[in-house]
């Protein structure tokens, strides 16, 4: 009987915390963070002047995944930064947002032709394979 009552009481336990949690976490539902740090704060950080703040934005955006689709244009945009250490984790963003980045697909096709730095063009191959992987047939 004694362990029918503790079940009762975990379950009860159970059942509050978890709504409370999902109550808690509605509100942080609206915009994607990594950590601490919403979505639109990464964004703004693409045109910081320090290229190590415009990098570690990319590589923060990449871990957000396809949750981080509305900071495509943004990323677009940072693909034309003149550093390259800031071009190739934006790469890397875009292939992490997936289909969601098919907008970035002519860019990143020209950047593969283009960019001098072969890792750049590397990595601009690998983003449409997990974009549109149809943009890269008979290349």
């Amino acid at each position: 009987m004694l362990n029918r009552a503790l079940g009762a009481a975990v379950l009860a336990l159970a059942v509050t915390a978890g709504s409370a949690g999902a109550q808690s976490a509605s509100p942080a539902a609206k915009e994607p963070q990594a950590g601490e740090r919403p979505l639109s704060e990464l964004i703004a950080d693409l045109k910081a002047a320090a290229p190590v703040i415009r990098n570690a934005a990319a590589y923060d955006i990449a871990g957000l995944g396809p949750a981080a689709a509305s900071a495509v244009p943004a990323l677009i945009e940072a693909l034309d930064d003149p550093v390259a250490v800031v071009r190739f984790p934006v790469t890397v963003a875009l292939g992490e947002i997936g289909p969601g980045a098919a907008a970035a697909v002519p860019r990143l096709k020209q950047m593969m032709e283009e960019d001098l730095n072969d890792e750049i063009a590397a990595a601009a191959r690998r983003a449409i394979r997990h974009i549109q992987p149809s943009a890269l047939a008979g290349q």
